[in-house]
Order: structure tokens, then sequence, then C-alpha cells
């Protein structure tokens, strides 16, 4: 089955399968970060005796060939000429603002009202986070590889839809060629990995460990990036997260859908946000003493349901979050809004 039976090329809001340019603005935001790069590897790491020693190149590359529109650079950030450092989108609002200005353009254009400065944040995070992500899940998903990335490491060229990101140490199974020896890192070691680490394969002892990692590697990157924009975004961390759980899924999902591996996205993402253990009792317990999903802080579950048949407009998966962009156009609203009731 070739990638384009498994994803078409993207359409509107209303089929509920988020792709770059779908999604809270549609497909519009044609020149948006977000809305489909060209992979470009800049340059690669090898140990003496020859074997891959950076996790991402070769994922990157491989989307490329199937998302060609879709740049990824692997190089030091950059700054200036219409670049944005990560490490600057977190530190500096006034550069966080500028950002979220560029959808709120776009917004006005597609739109012909302006957004609201929350739902325009909104969607500026959405359209950060949807690439951003693929940097952490499509090492794993095809080389099982996690980097282990600062939102320092990668830039950001909205206008142009190129994105740089800096290779450094990665997470990787213990037969992973690059893993290190025999002795692979406890799993209770992820949640304390020293940041920035330094450069080189980490292994862990198994796949249900790296799924871990990858967890927490994102957590770790998301977490600052969703401090700066709450206040423009103007929403609790709850919703943020979900958010941001939203954007890690359908990117995964849409580009397992071009690589012609839909249904292995779908199971290894709904594995990924599996709720895990929260209380075993058939009794209700107080809020207080369930304990925390294992995919925290991320929503739990990935929202996958039936696959849509007939030719409705119904989606197969149901988001965790509200975009709000039915405040610009009413008809506007995705069908795989937790708002829309379906039966």
């Amino acid at each position: 089955m070739s990638a384009h039976s498994t994803r078409p090329t993207p359409v509107a809001t209303a089929v509920g399968r988020t792709g770059p340019g779908t999604g809270p603005a549609g497909p519009a935001a044609a020149t948006s970060l977000g809305t489909a790069f060209t992979t470009a590897t800049g340059t690669s790491t090898f140990t003496a005796a020859g074997t891959f020693t950076a996790a991402g190149p070769a994922a990157y590359r491989r989307l490329g060939e199937v998302l060609p529109a879709l740049r990824v650079r692997c190089a030091p950030p950059r700054s200036g000429r219409g670049w944005l450092a990560g490490a600057d989108l977190v530190a500096r609002p006034a550069a966080l603002r500028e950002l979220i200005s560029h959808d709120a353009r776009q917004g006005l254009a597609r739109y012909g009202r302006p957004l609201r400065p929350d739902v325009a944040a909104g969607i500026g995070l959405h359209r950060f986070v949807w690439p951003a992500a693929l940097l952490f899940t499509l090492p794993w998903f095809l080389e099982r590889r996690v980097p282990l990335l600062a939102p320092g490491d990668i830039a950001v060229r909205r206008r142009t839809g190129e994105l740089t990101v800096r290779p450094g140490a990665f997470l990787c199974l213990p037969d992973d060629p690059a893993a290190p020896g025999p002795a692979p890192l406890p799993t209770a070691v992820l949640a304390a990995v020293p940041a920035p680490p330094p450069p080189g394969a980490r292994a862990v002892p198994d796949e249900a460990a790296l799924a871990t990692g990858l967890r927490s590697a994102l957590a770790d990157f998301l977490t600052p990036v969703l401090d700066a924009f709450r206040p423009e975004v103007r929403r609790g961390p709850r919703t943020l997260w979900a958010m941001a759980t939203d954007a890690v899924v359908e990117g995964l999902w849409y580009a397992g859908g071009l690589l012609g591996e839909e249904e292995r996205a779908r199971t290894e993402l709904a594995a990924l946000f599996a709720p895990g253990a929260s209380g075993a009792s058939e009794q209700p317990e107080p809020r207080a003493a369930r304990p925390a999903p294992e995919c925290a802080p991320f929503t739990p579950g990935a929202g996958f349901t039936a696959p849509a048949s007939g030719g409705t407009e119904r989606s197969d998966r149901c988001r965790a979050s509200c975009c709000l962009v039915y405040t610009a156009r009413a008809e506007a609203m995705c069908t795989g809004c937790p708002r829309v009731a379906r039966g």
C-alpha cells in the first residue's frame, strides 16, 4: 500500500486528520512551520568504525522523500533573517509574540476577520509543537532512537517552513549498533537525565523503557515551551498539555500515513499514551488518591476511534483539546473536536 493511499493530500479541517496544512487554521497555512518540510541533513556523526551515532537524520531524510515540502536540517540553531532560535522562543516574550503574529496574519487572510489573540496563540502553539515533536517521535518510530533535545537545540523560520536541529545525546535499545555497552541505563534514571546531556548513545533496557524515555524527553522539551505560551494562550496547564498531546499524536499519525505505516503509527501511539494504572478498585477513589497515569503530563489516551467509513465526515480521532477556530468561522469546527457530539 502506498503512502498516498493511506494519507491523501491534506484537505479541509473537517476530515479530522490534521496534517501540516490542516488542523486549526486549515490548508491556507501553507507557509507556516508545520506546513510540511523538505528534509535535508547537514551533518551526520559516525564513529571510527563507521557506526551511525546520531538519532534523527536518517528518519528526517526518509520523511522528506514522502513529504518534499518539509525542510529539517541538522545544524546549529540560527537567528536573524527570519530565524527564531528555540532559546529565544522560551526566554523572550517579544520573540514569541512575533511568531504568534505570523498565524494571526494568516488567520485574518483566511477568515476575513481577526482571530482572538488567544486563538492565534493556540494555533501558533500547535504549529510549533507539531513539527518539533516529530524531531523526537519520528526517530523513535523508524529507528528506535530518542533524541534528547532542548529548545536551545532547534531554530525555526516560519516564513519559509524551515527547521534546524542540533543532534546530540539519544536513547537507544541495547542491540542498537551505537549502544555504549552491555549495561543499559536503569529505567529510573530516565527521569533524571542531566540537562543538557553529553553527546552519545545511552542504552535503555527494553521497548517499554524507550517509550518512557520518549515521553520524558518530550515533556522536558515542551515544559518551557508551554510555560512561554501560557500567558498568550490564556489556558491552564491541563489544557496546554492536552493541546501538546494532540500535536504530538497528529504529527506522527500523519507522517505514518505518508510512510505507508498508518496502522502501526496508530497502534504505537495508542500504547505510548495509554492511561496505564489509574486505580483498579471497582469503587471510585477520591481524586487525590488516584495514581497519575503513566503518560503524565500528557493527556491519557491517543483518542483514536473506529475509522470513518462510507464517505462520512466523522473523524477517526477525537482530539483532547479544542483549537477554538470556530470563533472565527463557525463552520470551520473540526469533526474531531471534543465539542462535537457524535453518536
